[in-house]
């Protein structure tokens, strides 16, 4: 059951750690929704419940995903250790830095961390 929080002021849908991965478009709608209808505008999700694909970038899953929470005004937090996806190539490396740049997408280490970035 996912729940929802308020990080300084901004409710953030916090995604739990277990359950079906996140492993299509369509599971990424599910969110979304789910993530509308509790009126968030930030949805934390843990890095373990993204299908594998997510995170090798030619799969275009990723793309895929962070699109469509972008075109539904909604800001998407990966949350945890993808230390090991990062390590196997410099693509996934370098989009995690541009990610970590914006204001959009964000992959971070812990919840913590989500809330110092909202302040």
């Amino acid at each position: 059951m996912s729940d929802l929080r308020m990080m300084h002021d901004v409710p953030v849908m916090v995604w739990p750690a277990e359950g079906a991965p996140i492993a299509t478009e369509q599971d990424a709608l599910d969110v979304i929704g789910n993530a509308g209808y509790q009126g968030a505008r930030w949805v934390a999700v843990p890095a373990g419940r993204f299908a594998s694909d997510f995170f090798v970038l030619r799969t275009r899953l990723a793309g895929a995903i962070i699109q469509k929470f972008a075109q539904y005004g909604l800001g998407l937090a990966v949350v945890g250790d993808i230390s090991a996806h990062v390590e196997s190539g410099t693509a996934l490396r370098d989009f995690v830095r541009e990610c970590n740049r914006g204001t959009q997408t964000w992959f971070l280490t812990d919840l913590a961390e989500l809330e110092e970035r909202l302040k």
